[in-house]
């Protein structure tokens, strides 16, 4: 019988944030969705208002037999801008801070550790911002926010490059280990 896992990860956009987990074995399916909040059952136009408290993010369900949470969290700390707490990219606000939601005691300490490791590899002059956190009820996006990068490939390229995330990644990350130990 297959076991799997969830992951949540808040990284800006939510449009920006699957296709990186989509294309790797083991990843199961990357859900858009909102977390963190106090609306039960939230709408997109709810959440970018800021009132529901909510966080855009991806609830990842994955095979820990085929890809490991700490190959997860390697994925997520490269798509984005780690040192900044207020949003990402052209994205500002609560509603796209980024975050790791952990579901078990051992997501984190996994995530604590490698949030370190990125701290102690001096790759960035300011401080990690991103915060660590219990996951609490995710409440999957509409229909038309899921897969937004094959559904509507044109604008999503648009937008991944004109909203700063694709230079920040070229500039950070391309060919970069994201800690000293890899």
């Amino acid at each position: 019988m297959q076991h799997y896992e969830q992951a949540t990860f808040a990284g800006g956009c939510f449009w920006c944030m699957v296709k990186p987990f989509d294309k790797y074995e083991g990843v199961i399916s990357v859900i858009s969705g909102y977390t963190g909040g106090h609306t039960v059952n939230p709408t997109y136009q709810q959440v970018c208002q800021g009132h529901t408290g909510h966080t855009e993010a991806v609830q990842i369900t994955f095979d820990p037999t085929l890809i490991s949470y700490k190959k997860l969290l390697d994925i997520f700390w490269q798509q984005i801008d780690p040192t900044d707490s207020q949003g990402q990219f052209a994205d500002r606000g609560e509603s796209y801070r980024p975050a790791i939601f952990y579901h078990n005691k051992f997501q984190q300490q996994q995530a604590i550790a490698s949030k370190q490791a990125l701290e102690e590899s001096k790759r960035f002059t300011q401080p990690i911002n991103v915060v660590i956190e219990p996951a609490t009820t995710f409440y999957p996006a509409e229909d038309y926010h899921q897969d937004y990068y094959k559904k509507q490939p044109e604008h999503y390229n648009r937008y991944y490059r004109l909203s700063g995330r694709a230079n920040f990644i070229a500039n950070n990350w391309q060919d970069k280990p994201a800690t000293k130990s890899e």
